[in-house]
């Protein structure tokens, strides 16, 4: 079965597919639009920016890792007492079915590691602390 749709103005022939044994009903016409949609851009303000908020561990964010999304610890590649230099591999974390990878963003020892693999995390959690 075809069909002629009008849109803006301009027509186009539509073919259907009508499955063996479903009833078709069409009305004869389709009434007008009542109302006009037109979209309008979206103006928000510029964000203020926010004061760091201490973490609710206690620990300074410039002497931890933290986990930038919930998941579940596959890998810990690091050791107390391990030095550390900046972009190092320190965990790998799964998510949906993918692999993260979490390294240092400083240079450092490591002082405390707070995870396990197989142990689920969530988004900010500390992972790693530095001295």
């Amino acid at each position: 079965m075809q069909l002629t749709l009008t849109i803006d103005g301009k027509k186009y022939v539509v073919d259907v597919e009508v499955l063996e044994g479903e009833e078709v009903r069409m009305p004869a016409s389709f009434p007008e639009p009542t109302s006009t949609i037109q979209s309008k851009p979206v103006i928000t303000p510029p964000a203020q920016p926010v004061a760091a908020q201490p973490a609710a561990d206690g620990l300074p964010d410039d002497k931890v890792c933290r986990s930038p999304i919930a998941g579940v610890v596959q890998r810990v590649n690091v050791q107390i007492g391990q030095k550390l230099q900046e972009h190092d591999l320190l965990v790998v974390l799964e998510a949906m079915k993918m692999e993260t990878n979490i390294t240092a963003h400083a240079a450092g020892t490591v002082k405390r590691i707070m995870t396990l693999p197989g142990e689920a995390v969530k988004s900010g959690q500390a992972l790693i602390e530095f001295e």
